[in-house]
């Protein structure tokens, strides 16, 4: 379910992230051709994404999207569950890392778990399609499989400007708990903003 979270946190920082702050990367590849995404974690990883599909590609904010994920974690996953996020973004054939503003962009975020529960206040029904498939939208996630079928979400408008929601960009997540790592994965996307 990790995955899922740091899926759910990719959009939302990509949506909403700006930078000032410029580390630059010149891009090997120009263009990012379609959705991907690895683990890049060690091959013992506990935590790990199994299948991860997204489209359309490039994503389009406001619009609608499919996506499906299946993954599984072999420990149980609670607070304080620790994400680091780096965000990147192609600008004129460079990579440019995203720093953190207000926790939004490349953060390292001390315990997902609280995140969660700001997002879903406890209490609160998981939101749609987690609540129908009996996923879990908070911690603690117990070991085991999880698995959200292919599923359509709406992403609504965002009032920002074109630099910051159309391009390609590149994401990668290392989730952590006691000092160990969970698991780590990385996403590569295009957005479109109309």
């Amino acid at each position: 379910m990790h995955q899922c979270l740091i899926l759910a946190v990719t959009l939302s920082l990509t949506a909403a992230a700006g930078f000032t702050r410029v580390n630059y990367r010149r891009v090997t590849n120009a263009k990012i051709l379609g959705f991907d995404w690895k683990n890049c974690g060690k091959p013992d990883d506990p935590a790990v994404l199994k299948n991860l599909s997204v489209s359309p590609d490039p994503i389009s904010i406001p619009g609608d999207l499919t996506a499906s994920a299946a993954g599984s974690t072999s420990v149980e996953l609670t607070a304080p569950l620790s994400v680091n996020v780096t965000l990147e973004k192609e600008v004129a054939g460079f990579w440019v890392t995203v720093p953190c503003l207000e926790e939004i962009g490349s953060c390292h975020y001390k315990d997902a778990c609280d995140v969660l529960n700001q997002l879903i206040p406890p209490g609160q029904d998981c939101p749609e399609p987690l609540h129908t498939y009996g996923l879990p939208c908070r911690c603690p996630f117990k070991a085991g499989s999880y698995s959200l079928p292919q599923s359509d979400f709406y992403l609504p408008h965002v009032d920002l400007p074109y630099w910051l929601t159309n391009g390609n960009y590149r994401v990668q997540g290392v989730l952590g708990m006691e000092g160990n790592e969970l698991g780590c994965l990385k996403i590569a996307l295009s957005l479109h903003s109309n």
